[in-house]
């Protein structure tokens, strides 16, 4: 689901991974009336027990949640060809395949989009996957305005990048880019989702951090062996567990559609279907969706900046009920 307007709601999904994921969305069904509550001392376990899984919503920490803008890539040439004649994506000529025309103007709607609608000023961190497609995908929908007399500010991409025809990108006010191979496409054999050297990177896209990528050259593409989906889904999990190790709370990842696909058939098996279909759809071309993911086995274990531990100076300050108990 593309979000739409402002982040109302977030339905939590769970699954028996470390973390959980759940989407955001400005639509909601009606909530499910709950069981009245017969008695004032009924004890939560009891009200719960009366309540099917469905009802009951989902409390966590907000410290230990991100909120992740997850983005397929926009129209490539390999997707042209590849509706034509599947066969097409085993052609080299398709090697590292770019945006075509009409994917640039899926990119320009999306940065329509997301400046409308607040996210341009709540992303702290952009990741792309380092191919062409996605790295231009994100520069276009997350990158700056453009180039401003007397300031220097470096390129996300420079112009005509790829042979792209398109103009520079500014880094100027915007969030900083990192290049994260974890969360690249299905590995091997379709010379569409084998990368160039970083080193080549580095020239068309200046501004982009690609610190974390150890090898130069594409050691993890094969040309006769096709990474396996569980493959990929255990990949995911790895990528999902490292964001823990980022500060940031708020984050866009522009991916691909198999790893999107993959990464996420973990989440939402004991959420209502609707919820599932949510998360664990295919992504069309430049789609977005918005979903808070939970640490729930202490892997970030960060501090809250916004708790307060209240009124410690004059003791604890039990409420009524809770002083009962104690006496």
């Amino acid at each position: 689901m593309v979000i739409n307007g402002n982040l109302l709601l977030s339905l939590f999904a769970y699954s028996n991974n470390s973390v959980l994921l759940s989407p955001i969305s400005a639509h909601f069904p009606p909530r499910p009336r709950l069981s009245p509550i017969r008695s004032s001392s009924a004890s939560p376990p009891s009200i719960l027990s009366d309540m099917g899984s469905e009802t009951i919503p989902g409390l966590y920490p907000l410290h230990r949640t991100k909120t992740l803008h997850l983005v397929r890539h926009a129209q490539g040439f390999h997707n042209v060809e590849g509706e034509k004649d599947y066969k097409a994506y085993l052609s080299y000529d398709l090697l590292d395949a770019q945006l075509t025309p009409l994917g640039w103007q899926q990119v320009h709607n999306l940065r329509k989009h997301v400046q409308a609608c607040g996210l341009s000023k709540k992303i702290e961190l952009v990741i792309a996957s380092p191919l062409l497609r996605t790295m231009q995908t994100a520069v276009g929908a997350f990158g700056g305005e453009g180039y401003t007399d007397g300031i220097d500010a470096p390129a996300l991409m420079v112009a005509n990048a790829g042979q792209s025809n398109h103009p520079a990108i500014s880094s100027l006010n915007c969030p900083p880019f990192i290049a994260v191979e974890l969360c690249r496409e299905h590995l091997g054999v379709h010379p569409c989702d084998k990368r160039r050297s970083i080193t080549e990177y580095r020239s068309l896209f200046p501004a982009i951090d690609f610190s974390l990528i150890e090898n130069d050259e594409d050691v993890l593409w094969k040309p006769d062996v096709r990474e396996k989906d569980e493959e990929v889904a255990i990949r995911g999990m790895k990528f999902l567990n490292w964001l823990w190790t980022r500060k940031e709370r708020e984050i866009a990842i522009v991916s691909h559609s198999g790893f999107l696909y993959h990464a996420l058939s973990n989440f939402g098996n004991d959420c209502h279907p609707q919820i599932k279909s949510e998360i664990c759809t295919h992504f069309a071309n430049c789609e977005l969706r918005s979903v808070v993911i939970v640490d729930r086995s202490m892997i970030g274990s960060n501090s809250s900046t916004t708790n307060f531990p209240g009124k410690i100076a004059d003791g604890l300050g039990l409420p009524s009920d809770a002083a009962e108990k104690k006496d």
